[in-house]
């Protein structure tokens, strides 16, 4: 049976609308006498092809990924504080600490600078966080980011994808975001052309009520799903050439595994193809599920019959931010 009683995810968004409505204007008010407050974005991604080609030496696994931005985001409100610490407050309480990637994003860039300043993390989550949505490593770019804009520090492009390259795999695509081909473990990112195709122009999202560990995904992977990189090498010169890549290549090479040991996620799958969906593939190390639709109808059609299961889904669409747009009050 589908997971039950998940929140509707309008009713979600509302709260979340009014709370950055909130916090704009008490910011707002601050930023009249202290005028170092700031807001920005932070997108998730979707994976359109994870091709795992090995394992590493370093214990990870080498990669070939298609990732894009899509418009679900976070927002991150920064506060300078007096201090010469880092506060977290978040909008789901687990991560109301200094472990959080955001956090750590910070003292990346004041161990790099040996710079004290004090920093309050306001963090307003859409993201589900452990959902293979890459939330974490979006909210730390988008610090990084910030933190260079903000406060004008002297921080190189290859300062940033250091620092990105060292708090996770996933953060360097997110400094520049858009469409892109990452290799290595990730970190190696190379842009792809603007050109989204019109069969994907909608996206539905579903995660199953669960989490999942990241690390214990890639760890459970047989050798037997490892595989050369032609799905990524090929959607890559497909996208590239302003064509719509074959369906057989959007791969998850993790998916397999995913859906044997975790029925909550195969059942999931199951039942948004019964729903309508015509392709339905895993988002990262998961449990996120996303089915691509060429048409709104179609793809709000399949939404709220999977909203009738109880599920908690998200319409999205890609989307190509401009890094580091900062908001300042």
């Amino acid at each position: 049976m589908p997971p039950q009683n998940i929140p509707n995810w309008d009713d979600k968004l509302d709260n979340f609308s009014i709370s950055v409505q909130n916090a704009r204007m008490s910011h707002a008010q601050q930023a009249q006498i202290s005028g170092e407050v700031c807001f920005i974005r932070a997108y998730a991604k979707i994976n359109l092809t994870l091709d795992v080609l090995g394992r590493r030496s370093d214990g990870y696994h080498e990669l070939a990924t298609v990732m894009q931005t899509i418009d679900l985001h976070d927002t991150i409100c920064l506060t300078a504080t007096d201090d010469q610490r880092v506060h977290v407050i978040c909008t789901t309480p687990a991560l109301s600490n200094n472990d959080n990637l955001a956090a750590r994003a910070v003292d990346q860039v004041r161990q790099h600078l040996g710079w004290r300043q004090g920093v309050r993390i306001e963090l307003y989550k859409c993201i589900p966080s452990a959902a293979g949505l890459g939330g974490g490593s979006s909210d730390a770019a988008a610090v990084l980011l910030a933190l260079r804009q903000w406060w004008q520090l002297a921080l190189s492009s290859t300062d940033l994808l250091s620092m990105a390259a060292s708090l996770g795999s996933d953060v360097p695509f997110f400094l520049t975001g858009g469409l892109a081909l990452c290799e290595g473990r990730g970190e190696q990112v190379t842009p792809l052309a603007r050109y989204w195709p019109p069969s994907m122009r909608w996206l539905l999202l579903l995660k199953p009520a669960i989490s999942l560990s990241t690390a214990a995904v890639f760890r459970d992977l047989p050798a037997s799903d490892y595989t050369d990189g032609t799905h990524s090498k090929a959607v890559s010169v497909a996208l590239n050439a302003n064509s719509n890549p074959q369906l057989e290549h959007l791969h998850n090479g993790l998916q397999r595994g995913v859906l044997e040991r975790y029925p909550a996620v195969a059942q999931a799958r199951t039942d948004l193809l019964n729903a309508g969906a015509s392709v339905v593939q895993l988002s990262g190390s998961g449990p996120t599920l996303f089915a691509p639709f060429a048409e709104l109808a179609s793809a709000i059609q399949v939404q709220h019959r999977v909203q009738a299961m109880g599920y908690e889904v998200f319409l999205s669409r890609a989307t190509y931010p401009n890094p580091g747009d900062v908001y300042l009050y």
